[in-house]
């Protein structure tokens, strides 16, 4: 038997909790798997609904008369913040289409990313390019055949790595540089410290403060690229997603849990658990226990299957660091105990006569 911590954990599909829209893992990421038509609420992160009301609108004919057109917003149930608490203009259209904020500090945090990907290749390529020298025997005769760059950026290992091990060493003179050449190395500018920082107004910290106008530190931390302080700065976020996935075994890589694809079904292709196979145990009474007098405690065990199931009973093994603490002894039955298969068809039947199983040891 194997906790949940001891399995591999495998994404199986993301889907919106709120819409239920299903999308591949390579959609997922390039949304940062949030979905695109929902949204939650800024003030209590529940899941804001779309809203319609009819505001007067001129004609595009004559402007001086108007006419009522339908308008949508968002707006929460819980906490009834809606989308005009921060500005935000009402759509012609029930979804997508909505203002979102933008970063100003998304082109630097773009250009640190390249950078740190390009940093991570490159080390990768060269750890890959010393398992190479380490394992292939040929690699020095190939060195002197094809120089090696100090900096190998230009992917030649991995080339070098899938090359078959009989193959000619002839076959790897026609390896060529040309791969990587129009890569640039990005450079980022280091952050300068700001040497002049603005003063705070006079009446900081003698004004009266309005909390309900002050975020709290957890709507901050939902919006980490804003941290917005004022309560009129909170803007809808898109929803996150969810995963469904499967369990496997690390030792033998069999599936021991794999849900349905679809989003709306609760069923499990694969449902192997332990509680549909173990026998379950409960205390059927508690004993009043007494200082150095002894008390029978009476145990209840259900076999979930339908075969018959033998069960022995054992006491802790020494030092078990469940057992250090305990302050009494436990006397086991020394025999085996048979507990009789499952019926499930006699759970539903009320006339049926119970079934008298000898299940006593003794």
């Amino acid at each position: 038997v194997q906790s949940v911590m001891c399995l591999v954990h495998q994404v199986d599909s993301h889907y919106c909790p709120s819409c239920l829209e299903n999308m591949p893992s390579a959609e997922a990421k390039l949304k940062k798997n949030r979905c695109a038509n929902c949204f939650d609420c800024p003030c209590c992160m529940h899941t804001l609904s779309t809203r319609a009301t009819s505001i007067p609108a001129p004609l595009p004919d004559d402007p001086a008369k108007t006419t009522m057109k339908k308008a949508y917003y968002l707006a929460c149930g819980f906490c009834r913040w809606t989308s005009r608490d921060v500005g935000m203009a009402d759509k012609s259209v029930a979804s997508g289409g909505w203002q979102e904020p933008e970063n100003p500090h998304t082109q630097r945090i773009n250009k640190l990313i390249e950078y740190y990907q390009q940093l991570a290749q490159k080390e990768k390529i060269e750890r890959d390019r010393k398992k190479l020298v380490r394992r292939r025997n040929y690699m020095p005769l190939a060195f002197s055949v094809i120089p090696f760059p100090s900096q190998d950026k230009y992917g030649l290992g991995t080339r070098l790595q899938r090359q078959r091990p009989g193959a000619p060493i002839s076959a790897l003179a026609g390896l060529s540089l040309k791969e990587g050449e129009d890569q640039k190395e990005i450079k980022i500018e280091p952050t300068d410290a700001v040497e002049e920082v603005e003063p705070l107004p006079e009446d900081y910290y003698t004004r009266p403060i309005n909390l309900t106008e002050v975020t709290t530190l957890r709507q901050r931390l939902l919006q980490p690229d804003f941290q917005p302080i004022c309560a009129s700065q909170l803007y809808p976020r898109h929803k996150h997603l969810l995963i469904k996935r499967s369990l496997r075994c690390r030792k033998c890589e069999h599936n021991l849990s794999k849900p349905e694809f679809n989003p709306t079904s609760i069923k499990f292709k694969i449902q192997l658990v332990a509680v549909n196979y173990i026998p379950e145990v409960r205390i059927m009474s508690i004993p009043n226990l007494r200082y150095m007098k002894e008390s029978q405690v009476l145990l209840t065990l259900t076999n979930p299957v339908e075969n018959i199931t033998h069960v022995t009973l054992l006491e802790c093994e020494e030092g078990d660091p469940d057992n250090i603490n305990s302050t009494a002894k436990v006397a086991v039955p020394p025999k085996e105990l048979i507990l009789a298969g499952k019926d499930a068809a006699a759970e539903y039947d009320e006339l049926a006569e119970p079934q008298d199983f000898q299940d006593d040891p003794e």
